[in-house]
């Protein structure tokens, strides 16, 4: 309505009240002409379902599994055969779907310490300046808010407990596919009489495939396609509940893979390693409102996900933001034929950023991929649609000029700084992402530079594939056997900086202190600014009884990452059991200063006070620990004792059997 008020104020003063109510209050889209229907602009649906390769469902051709509700909903919209991801990884991926950006611009090329900008345009917040109510339901902590995904998002559902020290169950870091249709449903009963935008993440076919019944014994050989299945059954729940209502045909739905699966080709089990088709070759199908009917039903011509912002823009009658990189596909729809078929762009940054090996760029122009790494490669991916057979050496002149090529898009695509505000990946939010199955560590390196010097991740797949399995290991708590993966790892690069960072951890856990040390030391003689090394070094050195190198390397944490809260915390619990009280104080107070709703901090302030004879300043901190930690019965027995102390024996006595009956609050 902002953006409407001073376009009205340039009328003539003349200009009655009643036409002014009425352009304030007509609908984006809506047609106010004299004698004209007014037809409310369509609800928006995006369904992203991860790690989704197309040729594993049977409406792109695929015969080992039948997937009914996206096969329905290709039926009424459009099929994209040459959909692509610019990058095979969940969170940069959908950053670039949301902002129609690429990682140059939004700066998200991995799980880096970055989050996307808020101040850079995405399709929920055009949306809810626009006027609709904004909803997204996600299934994983990998796009967690603190990534900035939820910005333009009035309901953003992510909910994932990254607190360390409560030993959350690493399975509460994903949620299934029913569980996020569940949320999703009960957002859209409460919105559905409102323009909306609804994004439905659906996690479930990544990596581990663990399909729940029936699909686990229907597919019990393949349970990657259980968990597609899976999938599409809770596309459907949203389908059957937008006909239910009438509300399908009134809605825009654009259903789209983040990026594919490897699956064992060219030697990758999982995905975001390489960038061959396998794993930057997505689904993408759109399903325009009645109204906006397409007059085709498959788009044989290439495109990119970045695509997706400024098509639903166009098919709201929209305008898109300038900073838009992407290209609308509405003439596509309408079977038009468009200037130029796009080059499109990929990469994968994570060779570089976690093992300081060559990061691999590529572009695709019509039927040949290239891929630029200290190794370059061409595929012919039309005659070899499985990139098997290198062309480089037989078609030097075509992979001169896709090399040229793709230096120029990037260049293009470059221009301006990256909007990404760089932020500290606390060791929670590590260890969690580990659990995931991502990389969540650094081995160095500009991500900007490239330097054909590097190893060529071609000849580290092996070691690559033994880090990523040593990860699972070593998350379901299997130690030795992890610890053994990456001895062989370390066998192949005996400098590499993560494989010594996870032998450490691994040794930390075992509570072998003084290995864990050796590891860390390692790591910090190669890249001494490695935050997360000198966190743990300082954790490790601590039980070893070195408490003054402990509380120096804990310090040398927070400098480096003034974001860390858990090493303030810990600091603070180091200092108060070296007898600095008033160090520790000081250490627990900027813990909270850091993350205020950190109850852990809240408690250890009030106990601190407590020590100190303070009872009432340590029931305003015991007290906000409780409102944090509703059931910690520990904060309730503490709250007692400073009620005690001030004389308020029944009110201590009734916190001591809240305590007793489980500290839970009435």
């Amino acid at each position: 309505m902002s953006v409407l008020i001073p376009r009205i104020l340039q009328f003539r003063a003349q200009a009655s009240l009643f036409l002014l109510l009425t352009a304030i209050a007509a609908p984006a889209g809506a047609q106010t002409g004299r004698g004209a229907a007014r037809i409310a602009p369509p609800n928006v649906i995006l369904i992203t379902i991860d790690t989704l390769r197309p040729d594993h469902l049977s409406c792109y051709g695929y015969e080992r599994l039948r997937t009914t509700n996206i096969d329905a909903l290709a039926a009424d919209g459009v099929l994209f055969e040459k959909a692509y991801t610019p990058v095979p990884i969940t969170l940069p991926s959908h950053g670039s779907l949301f902002t129609g950006t690429y990682p140059m611009r939004t700066g998200l090329h991995d799980f880096s310490g970055n989050r996307l900008n808020p101040e850079q345009p995405t399709l929920a917040g055009v949306l809810r300046r626009r006027g609709y109510a904004t909803g997204a339901v996600v299934g994983a902590a990998v796009l967690d808010s603190r990534f900035g995904l939820n910005s333009g998002f009035d309901f953003y559902y992510d909910r994932f407990d990254f607190n360390r020290m409560l030993e959350t169950n690493l399975d509460a870091m994903e949620r299934p596919g029913n569980v996020v249709a569940d949320e999703a449903l009960a957002w859209l009963r409460k919105n559905a009489h409102r323009r909306f935008l609804l994004w439905m993440h659906l996690y479930d076919p990544h990596h581990p495939y663990n399909p729940p019944a029936p699909y686990d014994q229907q597919y019990a050989d393949s349970p990657y396609d259980g968990e597609i299945a899976f999938a599409d059954a809770q596309v459907g729940r949203i389908i059957s509940y937008l006909k239910q209502q009438g509300l399908y045909g009134r809605t825009l739905i654009v259903l789209a893979g983040d990026h594919g699966e490897g699956l064992g080709e060219h030697g990758e089990k999982t995905h975001g390693f390489f960038i061959y088709n396998t794993t930057m070759r997505v689904p993408l199908i759109v399903k325009p409102a009645a109204r906006e009917a397409a007059t085709v039903k498959r788009v044989a011509e290439p495109v990119n996900l970045v695509d997706v912002l400024p098509t639903t823009l166009e098919l709201l009658k929209l305008p898109v933001p300038p900073e838009v990189q992407g290209r609308s596909l509405l003439p596509l729809l309408r079977g038009q034929q468009t200037e130029r078929v796009s080059d499109l762009y990929g990469e994968s940054f994570l060779p570089r950023l976690h093992f300081n090996w060559s990061e691999l760029r590529g572009i695709q122009v019509e039927n040949y991929h290239f891929i630029d790494a200290p190794k370059p490669e061409l595929y012919d991916v039309a005659a070899d649609p499985s990139e098997r057979t290198n062309l480089i050496e037989q078609k030097p002149a075509v992979a001169s000029e896709l090399q040229k090529k793709l230096a120029d898009l990037i260049v293009n695509y470059s221009a301006g700084k990256e909007m990404a505000e760089k932020t500290g990946l606390d060791p929670a939010m590590a260890e969690r992402l580990q659990a995931l199955g991502y990389a969540a560590f650094s081995g160095g390196g500009n991500p900007t530079i490239s330097n054909r010097e590097l190893p060529d991740p071609k000849d580290r797949i092996e070691m690559y594939e033994l880090v990523s399995e040593a990860l699972n290991l070593s998350q379901r708590g299997r130690y030795d056997e992890s610890i053994e993966n990456l001895k062989k790892a370390v066998a192949i690069e005996p400098t590499s900086v993560p494989t010594h960072y996870l032998l450490g951890l691994n040794y930390y856990r075992k509570q072998d202190w003084a290995s864990a040390a050796i590891e860390f030391e390692l790591v910090l003689k190669a890249s001494p600014d490695y935050t997360l090394a000198v966190f743990n070094l300082g954790l490790a050195k601590a039980r070893l009884g070195e408490r003054e190198e402990a509380a120096r390397l804990l310090r040398r944490t927070l400098e480096l990452d003034p974001s860390n809260f858990t090493a303030a915390f810990d600091l603070g619990a180091l200092l108060l059991r070296m007898q600095r009280v008033p160090e520790s104080l000081e250490a627990f107070r900027q813990s909270i200063r850091i993350l205020p709703s950190f109850g852990p901090a809240h408690r250890a302030i009030g106990e601190v006070l407590l020590y100190q004879g303070k009872p009432d300043e340590a029931l305003v901190s015991l007290r906000t620990a409780l409102r944090l930690m509703p059931n910690n019965s520990a904060v309730r027995v503490s709250i007692a004792k400073a009620l005690e102390m001030k004389g308020l024996h029944q009110q201590a006595q009734e916190e001591l059997r809240k305590a007793r009956s489980g500290g839970s609050a009435e």
